[in-house]
């Protein structure tokens, strides 16, 4: 077991590595992009990428307050679905009205790879070659997409 500064400590080593090899392509766009905080430009959207001692995950996250705002922003990402899913080469889970690790009601459309350990250095490549293709290709659909979420600002 690691003690919980250690275990920070392989996180934060964790995702300072795949920042680096993420870091030199650019965005769909063209343009240097933070890809471990992704802007989508939207508030109460994210592109969420995660891994802890069980999984690894890639996710579009719509946290907004209201449930109904929320549901429109999940209706909107539906009517792109096949867009979305040709986009990224595969089928994702789509979870409206589900809780986060806090209670909060948030819905999510999401890739997870199991069984994987951030902690073990060997599972890296495996969580590096498993999220960087899925955040390129997000923001390759979001380059797109975006603008027909502009009502919903």
């Amino acid at each position: 077991m690691y003690t919980r500064e250690q275990a920070s400590q392989l996180r934060q080593a964790f995702w300072t590595a795949f920042g680096q090899y993420i870091a030199p392509h650019l965005s769909a766009e063209g343009i240097k992009v933070s890809w471990l905080n992704y802007n989508t430009g939207f508030k109460h959207v994210y592109f969420r990428m995660q891994a802890d001692k069980k999984t690894a995950s890639i996710a579009i996250e719509l946290t907004h307050p209201d449930t109904e705002m929320q549901q429109l922003f999940f209706e909107q990402f539906e009517a792109q679905k096949s867009i979305l899913h040709d986009q990224l080469g595969e089928a994702w889970e789509w979870d409206l009205h589900t809780e986060d690790e806090n209670g909060k009601t948030i819905s999510r459309i999401y890739k997870e790879i199991k069984p994987v350990n951030v902690f073990n250095k060997e599972d890296w490549p495996a969580i590096i070659s498993f999220l960087k293709p899925r955040i390129i290709a997000l923001d390759e659909f979001w380059s797109m997409a975006q603008y027909s979420f502009e009502e919903l600002k």
